[in-house]
């Protein structure tokens, strides 16, 4: 298994969706405040996926102005490993694929199944 993590970044919040390989999602999509409590709920999902896949899942997200960089921070004290994309790569990655779809799940889904492809 090749556990992973995307988040897609707000303001104040983050939408996350965890896959235990590649389109295999785990759990619903779960949505996050950026606050000492809300990131703690984000590392008992991050947990919860280690203890299912036995490693410590990377997480994928964009560098979106400031908001990003408090889950960053939260992330790499953990020891997590934080990929961050710039947003224009992003960007094409999620304009290259021919479905498109209004859904911020099915979004991520597109663009970490994109990513992973690009890595491979």
């Amino acid at each position: 298994m090749n556990p992973v993590v995307g988040l897609d970044v707000a303001k104040g919040e983050s939408q996350i969706q965890m896959f235990l390989d590649k389109k295999r999602p785990y759990n619903n999509s779960v949505k996050v405040e950026h606050t000492v409590e809300g990131l703690e709920e984000l590392h008992s999902y991050l947990l919860d996926l280690e203890r299912q896949t036995g490693m410590k899942p990377p997480v994928v997200l964009e560098s979106i102005g400031h908001y990003h960089a408090p889950v960053v921070q939260f992330l790499e004290a953990r020891e997590y490993i934080a990929i961050i994309v710039n947003p224009l790569v992003s960007y094409r990655a999620k304009s290259s694929n021919l479905r498109k779809t209004k859904e911020v799940l099915f979004n991520l889904k597109d663009f970490i199944d994109n990513l992973l492809a690009g890595l491979a």
